[in-house]
């Protein structure tokens, strides 16, 4: 069952009833290039062209007695064809039609997905925007460390999304490309420049070099891209569900109107759809792990990897264009609570400027590590006692000794951190 975000355009560039429309594609390609050389009569191919057509059930009807799906396919198109159906297949491997045909649908399918990444990343730059001044406090190891603003988070997910339609455009050029060239790969029976012609119809490149098969570093590095793109996915939405949690509560996921989020608790609201994209995530992954081991076939091809691919594609496609759909939802309906975040950037009482601190007292003279003890000391009695750091350090005759209590009070100001934020974004969206 295609997933209830997932677009049906992508359901369908993988259904049975494309996928052999791809194959006759490419067959009449070749019947194309074979009758402009006079290969075979022009009025043949003019009729296979006309009459060339395939029932999916049928087609699986010979498949149950011949056990093989392109002579089945094959087959079913001569019936419809009749005497001028000798010409089809022409000089041609199964493969010749399955991995020109499955590239075409690739193509297709990263087309849709390489659209809906736009899309999301319109939607984050769009929040992006909306939040570039919304201060909150910085996490490193889950702890708080210096001020940032929410915008700034978002603009870093703007820039890894550009990266990932950047990643999938590029092996969407890697697989866009077919192999006419026969049992081995070797031109036996037709020329390349039937080849060249036949896949230049279909706005495919040949391969240079082919064995049976067109070889599957192609495939393991679109999957790859697949499978970073969800990973990015994933690694948003873990944001999102930490910033969600009862004790933080500064950004939630969009919960709906008549929403339930637990049958035990009614007031439960549950990151589920963020919980979503880290499973999912987990199967691209995997899928990627099939699809690097399918590349070592054996000589010239094994049967190996095909079973695989008939299930990792499809599948990988169909999800990531679920998530892609599902977050970009999430993203456009979050709730942010910049008083929450306002709240805990507070919540320590200033030990976040601490760094600040250590920096001035070095640029007065003081050797770093001497002026680290100083700082660390009085932020570790804050910490632990609940006195307040500034006060401190204000106390502290050597911390005093170098630095005014109005210098250090200007390590205390928020605004010496964020000064550079629309730097950051004209960087990352060419505007600020």
């Amino acid at each position: 069952m295609i997933p209830r975000y997932s677009r049906p355009e992508m359901g369908r560039v993988w259904e049975d009833e494309r996928k052999l429309q791809r194959w006759l594609d490419v067959e009449l390609a070749v019947c194309d290039a074979l009758a402009s050389r006079g290969q075979i009569p022009r009025q043949a191919a003019a009729t296979i062209r006309a009459k060339a057509r395939f029932d999916v059930a049928r087609v699986r009807d010979i498949e149950a007695t011949v056990q093989h799906d392109v002579i089945a396919f094959l087959t079913n198109v001569a019936e419809n064809v009749g005497p001028d159906a000798r010409y089809i297949h022409l000089g041609l491997t199964s493969n010749d039609i399955v991995d020109t045909a499955q590239a075409l649908q690739m193509v297709e399918a990263a087309d849709l997905l390489i659209k809906g990444l736009e899309g999301l990343a319109a939607a984050i730059e769009k929040r992006a925007f909306e939040h570039k001044d919304t201060v909150m406090v910085g996490r490193t190891h889950g702890i708080h460390a210096e001020p940032t603003t929410f915008g700034l988070v978002l603009a870093l997910w703007h820039a890894e999304t550009r990266r990932n339609i950047d990643r999938l455009s590029g092996a969407k050029r890697r697989v866009a490309v077919g192999k006419l060239s026969g049992a081995v790969g070797t031109f036996a029976h037709l020329d390349p420049d039937v080849e060249a012609a036949a896949l230049g119809s279909l706005g495919l490149d040949p391969v240079p070099i082919a064995s049976q098969v067109v070889q599957r570093d192609r495939h393991a590095e679109y999957l790859a891209a697949l499978a970073i793109a969800g990973t990015s996915i994933e690694r948003f939405a873990t944001e999102i569900r930490h910033l969600q949690r009862t004790e933080v509560g500064e950004v939630e996921e969009p919960f709906g109107a008549g929403q339930k989020g637990s049958s035990a608790m009614p007031h439960k609201k549950n990151p589920v759809g963020c919980e979503q994209m880290s499973g999912l995530a987990r199967l691209l992954r995997a899928y990627l792990q099939v699809g690097l081991e399918n590349i070592p076939l054996w000589h010239e091809r094994d049967i190996s990897h095909s079973s695989a691919e008939r299930i990792i594609l499809p599948d990988a496609c169909i999800l990531l264009d679920y998530m892609v759909g599902r977050f970009t939802r999430i993203v456009a309906g979050m709730v942010v609570h910049p008083e929450a975040m306002r709240r805990n950037l507070e919540s320590t009482g200033g030990l976040i400027f601490s760094g600040t601190v250590l920096l001035e007292l070095a640029k007065k003279g003081v050797l770093r590590d001497e002026a680290y003890g100083w700082v660390q000391g009085a932020a570790m009695r804050a910490g632990s006692g609940g006195e307040d750091f500034r006060r401190l350090l204000m106390k502290d005759p050597n911390v005093s000794r170098h630095l005014a209590p109005e210098e250090i009070d200007r390590c205390f100001d928020v605004r010496h951190h964020l000064r550079h934020v629309d730097a950051l974004f004209r960087r990352t969206f060419g505007r600020s």
